[in-house]
């Protein structure tokens, strides 16, 4: 089982491309309070700054521009986020099946240790 342990462990420690890795950097930043306090706060002062300036505003009420931003964002975070699940869902149904080979090695070994004590038992009585 060693030997799968190995091979296990370089499959989810290999080189990730940078696609792989951007995806999962990306996907842990936006999932994240920071992100959450961050965009707010973008989203405050864009529209702060669109309906109180004194300078000429590029995006007045109702924020269109705005809306194009965050549709535009969507339709990038989405994937990329669907990207880094996917890796993700990937890596736990190799852990899953490395897990349920241990198990199984694991039974066979326990009954055989029973079998063992048994036969030892039979000659002691």
């Amino acid at each position: 089982m060693k030997k799968r342990s190995d091979a296990l462990h370089r499959v989810f420690s290999g080189k990730l491309t940078f696609g792989q890795r951007a995806a999962d950097v990306l996907a842990k930043y936006a999932g994240s309070w920071t992100f959450i306090f961050v965009f707010l706060v973008f989203l405050g002062l864009w529209m702060a700054a669109n309906l109180y300036a004194w300078i000429d505003r590029w995006d007045p009420y109702p924020f269109i521009l705005l809306n194009l931003v965050l549709s535009c964002l969507a339709a990038i975070q989405a994937p990329i986020i669907l990207m880094s699940q996917n890796r993700q869902a990937e890596k736990d149904r190799r852990k899953i099946e490395y897990d349920y080979e241990v198990n199984r090695k694991s039974e066979r070994e326990i009954e055989e240790i029973l079998r063992r004590l048994e036969r030892i038992e039979r000659k002691l009585s």
